[in-house]
């Protein structure tokens, strides 16, 4: 196998996975560790506004005042928060 071979059959590896990344269903993502991330975005709240923190399967789990305080309730229980726009 000459190097060009080499190169050229490492970038087919690397687009298969690049593939198989772009499908990957809800499910494989929560086997890959997803349930220790938590979503953290804006809500509006009674008129007001709040942070919510959402599962990776989308369910609310909490409600926080601000962005610091729903951060600090995810890191708290476990989870990685990643901010939602």
């Amino acid at each position: 196998m000459t190097n060009g071979s080499f190169q050229s059959e490492g970038k087919k590896r690397t687009m298969s996975s690049i593939e198989r990344l772009r499908r990957i269903s809800a499910q494989e993502l929560l086997a890959l560790g997803l349930e220790n991330i938590a979503y953290v975005r804006q809500v509006e709240v009674d008129g007001g506004t709040a942070v919510a923190i959402f599962a990776a399967d989308g369910k609310q789990i909490a409600l926080a005042p601000n962005l610091n305080s729903a951060v600090a309730t995810a890191w708290e229980n476990g989870l990685a928060p990643v901010t939602v726009h």
